[in-house]
């Protein structure tokens, strides 16, 4: 189970006729608990989709009831109709729920421009208000139809709970393949706990774990305008958590799910993890790490199974001195654990390093300090091309 492990919460997804495919589209998870604290981080992007814009709203004061999601289109630059059908599918939840349509939060995700048609929208929100179930047999089916309901260019469902020893649950659901970059990601993310929290405490923990986590996904460089990551809380497990080991647990469940959305991303072959050592500062080592993976150069590289170390210090190379500290002939560079680079000079024959496991490591130490970062990649292939030159929700 993920978003309905906890108590308190219940979920559904349904076909709401949004998806060409038919498939499922549209997704509620409804906080049934005493309470209803919420933290939610959205995407840094300038050019806001209307759901984003009216969550910014409901979040004020740290309360929400209910998340309502549909994939099949983004409900971005689509005029004030567009913030007029959000707001209404807002209302329709509240109707189905008998909550306040200011407690709602709307997430859509698919292609910017195109009209959601409300008719459908509205008329899946009554599905799913039928499908809302208190029955724990049927609680993890309906997890999973919701996290299916959400997907777009995704080929699974991502799911993750973690389960602590003093009572209490987090769980959660991800969707995202493509325009993966910091700033979070074309990413909805649904995170429930059933700890006792104030939404200050769940922001907190919520932020650190996005900054080393969802923050750190750099698929394609390329940031959406939709991301949104949202932690509720319905304290029906009674126990109050403890805020350090909350964010441990919130912590290393982000990572699961960002790692799931990594392992999915739209055509990769192959899944980089760009390990920066001893550099000045973590910022620093965390600037390094996305050089490279920005580097279409290296990405291709990576793709037809070439251990290109030079591509990776031309791409370090192009940092500042002002925004990284380095010597760039003394950097040690491995890739899958064979040293091809020491000291800004060729190491081990770059022939012993074997790039057929899917798995790739690229450790690149700095010598410039004591801090380090991970980034997380993957490769440029045909395959990513040719989806999103036909890409439609």
């Amino acid at each position: 189970m993920s978003v309905t492990a906890p108590a308190g919460f219940v979920a559904a997804g349904v076909t709401a006729g949004l998806k060409k495919s038919g498939g499922l589209d549209l997704a509620i998870v409804a906080n049934r608990g005493p309470l209803a604290n919420a933290a939610t981080v959205f995407t840094s992007n300038r050019c806001k989709a209307n759901p984003i814009i009216w969550s910014q709203q409901v979040m004020a004061d740290g309360r929400v009831s209910a998340i309502v999601l549909n994939s099949g289109g983004a409900n971005c630059y689509t005029g004030t109709i567009g913030f007029q059908t959000t707001h209404a599918t807002a209302e329709a939840v509240a109707e189905q729920l008998d909550v306040s349509a200011g407690d709602v939060l709307v997430c859509s995700t698919g292609l910017i421009g195109e009209q959601l048609d409300l008719v459908k929208l509205t008329a899946g929100v009554f599905d799913a208000g039928l499908a809302l179930k208190d029955d724990d047999a049927a609680s993890a089916a309906a997890g999973l139809a919701a996290a299916q309901a959400i997907m777009t260019t995704d080929t699974r469902p991502k799911q993750a709970t973690q389960v602590s020893p003093a009572g209490w649950t987090i769980g959660g659901m991800a969707k995202g393949a493509g325009m993966l970059a910091p700033g979070l990601a074309t990413m909805l993310v649904v995170i429930t706990t059933d700890a006792v929290l104030s939404s200050a405490q769940l922001d907190t923990a919520l932020r650190e774990a996005t900054r080393v986590t969802f923050d750190r996904l750099d698929s394609d460089g390329c940031m959406s305008t939709n991301d949104t990551v949202s932690l509720l809380a319905s304290g029906a497990s009674g126990v109050d958590a403890d805020p350090d080991e909350f964010a441990g647990a919130l912590t290393a469940l982000c990572r699961d799910l960002t790692l799931q959305l990594q392992g999915d991303a739209e055509g990769a072959s192959h899944d980089v993890a760009i390990i920066v050592r001893n550099a000045a500062a973590e910022t620093e080592a965390v600037t390094v790490a996305r050089a490279v993976s920005r580097s279409n150069l290296f990405k291709a590289a990576i793709y037809g199974n070439d251990p290109n170390w030079g591509r990776v210090l031309a791409a370090v190379g192009t940092i500042s001195e002002a925004d990284a500290a380095f010597d760039p002939y003394g950097i040690d560079v491995a890739i899958n654990g064979i040293q091809v680079c020491t000291a800004g000079e060729p190491d081990e024959p770059r022939e012993l390093v074997d790039l057929t496991p899917r798995a790739v490591s690229v450790v690149i130490d700095l010598h410039a300090g004591t801090a380090g970062a991970t980034i997380w990649t993957n490769d440029l292939t045909h395959d990513y091309v040719e989806e999103n030159s036909a890409y439609s929700s």
